[in-house]
């Protein structure tokens, strides 16, 4: 078999792993916010030990990408796309960090009464994890355009997060009594825009795959 055809199937079954591991991801983040949502205290603890699975997944693909590096003789733009990839992983591994993050807030809150309807917090969780199934679309595809507009929604993101901010706030002041259950829905909030921006350095990977540049992507350019 020649080369560039068993290089191109054992990275197509990277290319398979990352967006298993993106799944994963993204599921973490929706069962956190579920069990923010529904103080589900079970949900949250499985959220938190299942962080070790995600953890393995990045591990297992870097694993199988220095084996392709060592045994396939890669060109320079097979090595661009595998750079790419372990950057990507890490990206995923840490927004699942996030997400375990949130599932500890929800255990750190226990029974504790809701501080007000959630609706900006989980709004801002669907959007990062469209942002994340968008980002490895492009990824898939080699689609530049695709990326540039999933870093347009990171604006979108960061406004939410600015209105929850300012709103939690303004309860603390009113009444310092509820400064602990604001202070966390801030910390929930926090992770959630941090997840959205590792989602933007996701994309400009995938310019990277394409282009072969490194850079960053001002989301005002776009």
């Amino acid at each position: 078999m020649e080369k560039s055809v068993t290089f191109r199937k054992g990275f197509q079954e990277i290319q398979d792993k990352v967006l298993t591991m993106g799944g994963a991801v993204t599921e973490a983040i929706n069962r956190s916010i579920e069990a923010l949502k529904n103080r589900n205290l079970k949900l949250a603890h499985k959220i938190i030990a299942d962080d070790a699975k995600i953890n393995g997944q990045r591990f297992a693909i870097e694993d199988r990408c220095i084996e392709l590096m060592a045994t396939k003789k890669p060109t320079t733009s097979d090595l661009h796309v595998i750079v790419a990839v372990l950057s990507i992983i890490t990206e995923l591994e840490r927004i699942g960090d996030y997400a375990e993050g949130i599932a500890k807030i929800v255990v750190m809150i226990g029974d504790e009464p809701p501080l007000k309807p959630l609706i900006d917090i989980p709004r801002m969780a669907e959007l990062t994890t469209e942002m994340i199934d968008k980002s490895l679309q492009s990824f898939v595809a080699r689609d530049v355009e695709l990326a540039k507009r999933v870093v347009t929604m990171d604006n979108v993101v960061d406004g939410l997060y600015d209105q929850v901010f300012r709103e939690l706030l303004t309860f603390m002041m009113v009444d310092p009594k509820t400064i602990n259950r604001a202070t966390r829905l801030i910390w929930v909030a926090h992770n959630l825009e941090r997840a959205a921006d590792r989602v933007t350095n996701i994309c400009e990977r995938v310019v990277f795959t394409v282009t072969g540049k490194m850079g960053e992507l001002e989301v005002s350019n776009y």
